[in-house]
This record gives C-alpha cells, structure tokens and sequence, in this order.
C-alpha cells in the first residue's frame, strides 16, 4: 500500500499539487491508522494531508478516484455472450479431451489441463474480480506502467501486462485447439477477449493519469515559446492558464518578500518600556515602521493591429499579478492615447481590453500618442517611477517625437521598451525603434509568454 501511496502522491505532483516531504510522511501516518476497508476514510485523510487549497482539493478528489480505480466488471454476468461457457461446461470439455473423444488427444488434454490450472484461468472461470485487479496491478508494477509518456506505447504495455499476468498461456492453448476445429474454443476466446480489454482499459486509465499531466507539461513548455501572434484560438483558454500559473509563482515569490518588508526593524525602546511590568518578559514586540511612498507604473500599450494579440496577453498578466505590484496606471494608444486604468477598475481584464481595443484601435500615430501622454501623466512621473512601453515602434512614416520620450526617460527611474518583434526587424522599413531605443534603460524583444514572464519577474524585483 505504501508503494501505491508514492505513485499516488508523484502523480499528484505531475498534476501541479505541491507535497513536500514532511506532507508525505503525514500521509503515510494517517494511513497506519485508517481502515482500508473504507475508502472514504482513505480518501479523506489523504486529502487533509495532501490537499491545502480548494483547487488542490479538487484536482486531489479526481485523481484519487481514477488513481483507486481497480474494479473489474462482473465476468460471469454482462461481459459475456449468452454462450459463454460455465465453470462445469468447462469441466465437461476437459472429460472429454482426457476421454481421448477430441482428436490429438494427448497434446490437447495436457495442454487444456495445465490452463486450468494456471490461476489467471481459475481467476476467470470464477470471477474472482479481487484476484483480478490485484494481478493486473501487480503486472503493472513489473512492467512500469507509471513510465508510460506517449499515446503510442498504450499497446505496447498493454501486451506487456498480458504477458506478465500469463494470457500467453491461454494464447497457445486456443492456437492447439483451433487445429481440432473444436467449437468450443469460442468460449475460451470469450475469456481471453474480456481480459485483453480490461487490460486495455487499465492501461488507458493510466496513460490518463500519468502521462497527460506530462504531456500538458510537455505543450505548456512549447506554448511559452510560441510567439503569441501564431498561437491559434483553440489554444488561447490554454495560453490563460499558463499566463496564470506563470503569475501566480510571480505572485508568491514576490509576496513572501513585501510582507518580510512590511515589519521593518524592531523598535526596542518600546518593547523594553512594555516589558517592565512582566519583569522584562517581552510579551509585545513593537516594530520602527518603514514609511515609503509606493512607487507608480506607468504602462503604456499599442493596440493597433499589429501588436493586439502581444498587447492582450501582457495586460493579462500585468492585472493578474496586482497584489504584488505597486500603484499601476494604464494607457492604451493607436492614432490617439487616452488613460484605461478605470476600465480594469469596473470590468474584467477580458472584458477590459475589449474596451481598449474599441475605442483606441486604429491606424498607429507614435508621436500623436506621445503628445497625448505629455498632457496627461509625464507631470505624475519622478524618479521612483517606472514606464513600461509595449509596442512594435511602427509609426507609419510621421514625426516619431523622440524629444518627448527623451524626456520622460531623464524623469523617471527607468524605462523599459518591450517590442513584440524580432530584434533583426528594429530599424527596417518605418520602424523607429533604434531612435527610441536610445532614449529607453532597457529595449527588449518580448514576443512570447516566456519572454514577457522573465520581463515582468525583472520588473517586480526593480519595484521592491
């Protein structure tokens, strides 16, 4: 049990739910003290020990019941045709080979004894389901089944398993008797049928369990490299969730470091003068607070055509990850800028940026939307301040107002440049990038969610 208990707890690694070794060695207690009789009890003491958020909770419950499913289904009742030969049938025909009533009598009659004998037979001939799942399982184990990766090998295991629980045998023994034209190989075929498909079926389960999680792994890792104008709408539900998980570990990492922040040093005047009265015993620590104005981000977006899908992506992130961020204002810009922060207040990112792209999609003006953005925020910036610009730098041959972003480079504490494109295209046809890139602390190509998680994660250690 301890061993299915390991396989159980790698798989549910495999599906992004984090057990340490401390939480495995708690599982392994609770188990010493639940009945095994009861699954429910099983089940729910594994998941107090294992499952420590509502989504774990859920991924938990669904791969513990495919994981503990090792039920066959009733052999003697449904799986088999209304001719399907019984336990005394079976007796019968084994009188009549030892008889010497069927041809090649003495090649058949041992042959068909020995199967009979064997305990996968006797197993089948009686329905003993028990027998049958823990063999099965126990083949499994022998063949290493958890290893499976690829759709492809889902027959090659399952003739492995035949093999190891012995249907080898029950092969040759129809393969004898199929030379006697005897019709009641039939029946016998009918037994070794039923066990190929319920190995078949264990092994599809398996494969679902083991090797899919890798397999998402497996695209996930492919996706963050894909460039995120070519990822096709069937994988945009898929590139959210990366975009998700990506921020979430941002998230974490980043927040464990701003509540370390939040304390400050302690304050030891206070907490002597506290302690006074329980005889110097400091019940109550007292901390110097850190009083620090937040700084701000300042983001600014191309929603034009050419940069729409980079453009979604980023601002998906960007709000998905606002607890750990400082103060974030937000403008959007094609032919003319205006500020967006209030359409993330009131909407959700989705629905946001569908606002975005409605009003301010259209033909890109660079310099027009610099001028925009003077008026509006370059008063707000200072030095605590960061601007992050997301954009393909394709102005359509007009006057690229290089002065301004100058400015607000000389204003602000830095300024990041992420462009979309590859960076042999910065500077070809009306591209301006190699003018602003000189007024920018750091110009990126950010063409990918790879890419834009390790600018982000930069971001986040600039801003703490």
């Amino acid at each position: 049990m301890h061993k299915n208990l390991v396989n159980f707890i790698s798989m549910l690694r495999s599906h992004d739910i984090r057990v340490s070794p401390a939480e495995t060695i708690d599982a392994l207690n609770a188990m010493s003290v639940l009945n095994f009789e009861k699954r429910s009890q099983i089940r729910d003491g594994l998941a107090m020990t294992l499952a420590k958020t509502k989504l774990e909770e859920k991924v938990f419950l669904k791969c513990f019941d495919r994981f503990f499913k090792s039920e066959l289904p009733n052999i003697n009742s449904d799986s088999l045709s209304e001719d399907t030969i019984s336990t005394q049938d079976l007796s019968n025909l084994i009188e009549k080979i030892n008889s010497n009533e069927i041809e090649n009598e003495t090649l058949m009659s041992q042959t068909f004894n020995d199967l009979a004998q064997t305990s996968l037979m006797k197993n089948l001939m009686t329905n003993n389901r028990t027998e049958l799942a823990l063999s099965l399982r126990r083949a499994a184990e022998e063949v290493s089944l958890s290893k499976i990766k690829l759709f492809t090998q889902k027959g090659l295991y399952t003739r492995k398993i035949l093999d190891s629980m012995g249907e080898e045998h029950i092969r040759n023994t129809i393969e004898i008797m199929e030379k006697s034209n005897d019709q009641s190989l039939n029946e016998i075929k009918n037994y070794r049928d039923i066990l190929r498909q319920e190995v078949k079926d264990f092994v599809e389960r398996e494969y679902m369990l083991q090797a899919q999680a890798r397999n998402k792994k497996l695209s996930d890792d492919i996706l963050a490299d894909v460039r995120l104008s070519n990822i096709e709408h069937y994988y945009l539900h898929r590139a959210k969730d990366l975009i998700t998980k990506m921020a979430s570990k941002l998230s974490k990492r980043y927040g464990k470091q701003i509540k370390r922040s939040k304390k400050g040093r302690i304050h030891m005047p206070r907490t002597l003068r506290d302690g006074v009265p329980y005889q110097g015993i400091l019940f109550k620590t007292h901390w110097k607070k850190k009083i620090r104005k937040k700084p701000q981000i300042f983001v600014i977006c191309d929603v034009s055509g050419s940069v729409a899908a980079y453009t979604k992506f980023f601002l998906i992130f960007l709000y998905t990850i606002q607890d750990v961020l400082p103060k974030v204002r937000s403008f959007a810009f094609s032919s003319h800028l205006g500020e967006v922060s209030s359409f993330f207040v009131e909407n959700s990112v989705e629905r946001a940026i569908e606002l975005v792209n409605w009003q301010y999609g259209g033909a890109t003006d660079y310099g027009g939307s610099f001028e925009d953005f003077k008026d509006l925020a370059i008063a707000d910036i200072d030095r605590r301040s960061t601007v992050l610009i997301l954009g393909d730098a394709r102005n359509n041959q007009g006057d690229p107002k290089l002065e301004i972003l100058r400015t607000i480079f000389e204003r602000s504490k830095q300024v990041i440049w992420l462009n979309p494109e590859p960076r042999r295209a910065w500077g070809t046809g009306d591209s301006e990038m190699k003018r602003y890139q000189t007024a920018c602390h750091i110009s990126a190509e950010c063409g990918n969610l790879r890419q834009l998680e390790r600018v982000v994660d930069r971001l986040l250690k600039s801003t703490q």
